[in-house]
């Protein structure tokens, strides 16, 4: 069933651009889905305590919801095509809000594994970045750069802002409660998806923002699922798809691998209490947002592939000179350090998004939605990796030093990248930046 168009009329170029408010919406969308990343971490100790669950099991699930986040993505994006954002994403809200209901009525882990690991993996994965390159691809052709980075940094700002809420929740009413606050949040979302968000602009009349003519809808893609694979299969016979997924494993292993998983009891091996180092995790997490608003910004206006290797190079000598400034007390060097790390954490995003748009064009979002696929994997290998090397050691100092030197790496291979002979499209883009830059 096909989308009602509205006719174009000069009613449409007044006010703000349709493709702002498509934005916010999605932005909307992804902080909700960003909200259900904090409650793993919250429902660990209340299962315990409740089912007498091991950890083991009850971190199963959470690695299943993991996989799925990552694997999900290339295959929404697909699925987008086919179908329109607007159906997939409100359908994604509502698997999100089911499975998080469902879990507040489980008796056996198998059902905490199939309710949050499949359901609201799924949900959850058909809206991460992927579904932020399609949004920016389609609506946008000025200002992607800073889109893209509002919206990557979307799920972050979901944490900081459900995190103490959902906290608060769990300390004064136990967990169940506080699935049902995020469930009801998605469910909130939904009508603004459905009367709202537009899967293409010629939907509502308009040509995309920046652009100066009308651009006609393409039609719907068949075989979302085939598609995905095709995409890969093509793709993975290309020199930078491997360097450009390669960096990202390695930007998922510097981060979500290693700093979001083992930089607590890391510091907590040095005296610091574990709430200390929790709070210093708080603060990345603020400084996300700004880092990733500023790479977008940047990346309008500059080379994606340097901006990309500057990002690696200073998150590996950060990393290098981390345990150093392990102590038992935050000092100032360990403040800096938190700063700048968060500054840098997720401003690999858009660049990344840039380089996949400038090679692979309107298959961009799925080859962006694979290369997440291998941040995933690349954080899930050190998240267990960077365990087994601290009980052969003793200490995280040697995985510290190795991460930082795989950063190094990382830039090299965004350098190395080299880019696409000029085309329409990529004049297009230099008229963008050229532009931005005046």
């Amino acid at each position: 069933m096909s989308e009602s168009v509205e006719a174009p009329g000069p009613g449409h170029r007044r006010g703000v651009h349709r493709a702002w408010w498509v934005a916010a919406v999605a932005c909307v969308a992804i902080v909700v889905a960003g909200a259900f990343s904090t409650m793993p971490g919250l429902l660990v100790d209340p299962l315990r305590d409740e089912f007498h669950w091991s950890r083991g099991s009850i971190g199963f699930a959470s690695s299943v919801n993991m996989v799925l986040y990552g694997i999900t993505a290339p295959f929404a994006a697909a699925l987008m095509d086919r179908f329109g954002m607007r159906r997939v994403v409100g359908g994604a809200l509502t698997v999100v809000a089911a499975g998080a209901l469902l879990t507040t009525v489980m008796t056996a882990a198998w059902q905490l594994t199939l309710y949050w690991g499949l359901l609201v993996g799924l949900g959850t994965g058909s809206m991460a970045m992927a579904f932020g390159a399609t949004v920016t691809n389609r609506w946008f052709v000025r200002r992607r750069g800073l889109v893209t980075g509002v919206l990557a940094s979307g799920s972050v700002f979901g944490q900081m802002v459900f995190l103490p809420v959902l906290s608060w929740i769990v300390d004064h009413y136990r967990w169940r409660p506080a699935l049902v606050t995020v469930a009801l949040a998605a469910c909130a979302v939904v009508p603004f998806v459905w009367f709202v968000l537009r899967d293409h602009p010629a939907d509502v009349g308009r040509e995309p923002y920046g652009a100066r003519d009308f651009v006609p809808k393409p039609p719907p893609t068949r075989g979302a699922a085939r598609r995905a694979l095709t995409v890969l299969r093509d793709t993975a016979r290309t020199g930078p798809f491997w360097l450009l997924a390669g960096a990202f494993a390695i930007c998922g292993a510097s981060t979500n691998g290693i700093m979001w998983t083992h930089f607590t009891p890391a510091a907590h091996d040095h005296g610091m209490a574990v709430t200390t180092a929790s709070s210093l995790l708080a603060v990345i997490g603020v400084f996300n947002v700004a880092g990733t608003i500023a790479s977008g910004w940047l990346t309008d206006r500059y080379d994606p592939r340097r901006l990309l290797a500057g990002c690696f190079a200073l998150r590996g000598l950060l990393l290098l000179f981390l345990p150093m400034m392990m102590t038992a007390t935050v000092q100032p060097s360990m403040m800096l350090f938190v700063v700048l790390f968060g500054l840098l954490d997720l401003a690999t995003v858009p660049p990344v998004l840039a380089l996949c748009r400038e090679f692979y064009g309107e298959d961009s979002a799925i080859v962006f939605g694979w290369t997440n696929a291998a941040h995933q994997v690349g954080a899930a290998a050190v998240a267990f990796l960077g365990g087994v090397a601290r009980d052969a050691f003793g200490s995280y100092d040697t995985v510290w030093v190795s991460i930082g030197s795989l950063c190094g790496v990382a830039a090299l291979m965004s350098l190395v990248i080299r880019r696409p002979t000029a085309t329409e499209g990529e004049r297009v883009l230099t008229e963008e930046r050229a532009g931005a830059a005046r």
